[in-house]
């Protein structure tokens, strides 16, 4: 089923980016992303997930030149979770975040920053008997990236987020700390403006 969905999320991307002849309020992005996590536990326990390199689709909506909506969106994201290096359980995020952001005029690159807010359901959590997370996190975004143009509507994407993801931590029905996710995503793709 995930598979499916990236697979059709790119084949909408590729098939947007082809159809279109000049740049519009639209923009659709397919990146490829790395994950790496902050990792900060206040727990005692060592927590912390994996690194790892996703799949991240976004849809731009340009109100003006300068100003843009941004939805970025991803599928269900699976990492293990360690304490103090030895395997605890595992878990899955889906993180869809919503940014608001400013491109600069410039020369042919089109540099932007952003800001906005993460929404972060965990999901299919499976650790030990007894202990508990949150299973909702609200959190600031933060972002920063370049578009270069390579082609008639067609751009090539560096981008990078600062993403704030934390969950409350219970054992036995008590808090026993916060463990704070927080990853840095670096990501590469091709964007197609319409």
């Amino acid at each position: 089923m995930k598979k499916h969905a990236i697979a059709l999320a790119l084949i909408a991307t590729f098939a947007a980016g082809a159809a279109v002849a000049q740049d519009g309020p639209w923009m659709v992005r397919a990146r490829a992303v790395h994950l790496n996590s902050a990792n900060g536990d206040s727990t005692g326990l060592g927590l912390s997930v994996n690194d790892k390199t996703i799949p991240e689709v976004d849809v731009t909506y340009f109100v003006d030149k300068n100003v843009a909506l941004e939805l970025i969106l991803t599928v269900p994201q699976k990492h293990t979770v360690y304490s103090n290096g030895a395997v605890l359980g595992s878990l899955k995020h889906l993180p869809p975040t919503l940014t608001v952001q400013y491109h600069f005029d410039g020369g042919s690159a089109k540099p932007y920053v952003g800001a906005g807010v993460n929404y972060t359901r965990f999901s299919s959590v499976n650790l030990p008997a007894g202990v508990t997370i949150d299973r909702n996190s609200f959190g600031l975004a933060l972002q920063a990236g370049v578009d270069f143009p390579i082609a008639k509507g067609t751009y090539l994407n560096l981008d990078v987020k600062k993403v704030f993801i934390r969950t409350d931590v219970a054992a036995g029905g008590a808090k026993i700390g916060t463990f704070k996710v927080d990853p840095v995503l670096f990501g590469v793709g091709l964007g197609w403006r319409f």
